[in-house]
């Protein structure tokens, strides 16, 4: 591959909404519902020199569904239905063999942790990982592209947890724990109008920071 001047972009954004409603014709007891989901799917790639090429890939989605009272007909107020951030960053260093080295870095987290409504909390939890080792290419035609990393993970899991219920206090929580990583990803342009874009991620944990905590559990 060329060394690249400027950064290879693609993006995908998609807004999704759904809703059901009955009229005063049926029997009685049915409700409507409406829901809406956002998702983004965004990549940029560059290629600084023979040896270096770096990778970044966006993931946001948000969603929220309501759904009318049988007997007042009333909409209830809107509860999340899907919530996803995840930002992942690869470093590549070919080496015109048959696989490369690599590192990278992942944060996964979501927008709103709506699991106690009276307390809401923003990015909760946190997941970084970072990792290294080997990676192949299998396929790349243009802006289609499937390849798979194998090597060794440290994670850490950052947690703000409600600890009293009646006063809501919080208290901070980091679990870490390092293993072995598998990453296969997929991104192919079947016609004009659909594109597939998948990912499989495998992770064993070899070792953990709460590893005394949860023994003989």
């Amino acid at each position: 591959s060329l060394i690249s001047l400027r950064w290879q972009k693609t993006m995908v954004l998609d807004i999704t909404a759904a809703q059901t409603a009955y009229s005063d014709s049926w029997l009685g007891g049915e409700a409507g519902t409406f829901a809406w989901v956002s998702n983004l799917n965004a990549k940029v790639e560059r290629r600084f020199s023979q040896k270096f090429n770096l990778k970044s890939n966006l993931r946001l989605a948000f969603g929220q569904t309501t759904v009318q009272d049988e007997e007042s007909k009333s909409w209830s107020k809107p509860k999340k239905s899907t919530d996803l951030i995840d930002w992942e960053n690869i470093a590549t260093f070919p080496l015109q063999a048959f696989v490369d080295p690599y590192a990278a870095f992942r944060f996964e987290s979501q927008f709103l942790d709506a699991s106690v409504a009276a307390k809401k909390r923003y990015l909760n939890p946190m997941k970084l990982t970072f990792s290294a080792g080997i990676a192949r290419i299998f396929y790349r035609h243009e802006k289609d592209e499937v390849s798979s990393r194998l090597g060794m993970a440290v994670r850490q899991i950052r947690r703000n947890m409600i600890i009293d219920m009646e006063t809501f206090a919080t208290e901070d929580s980091t679990q870490t724990d390092g293993g072995i990583e598998s990453v296969s990803d997929a991104q192919l342009t079947l016609s004009k109008r659909v594109q597939y874009i998948g990912k499989l991620s495998l992770y064993k944990a070899l070792f953990s920071s709460q590893k005394d905590e949860v023994e003989g559990t």
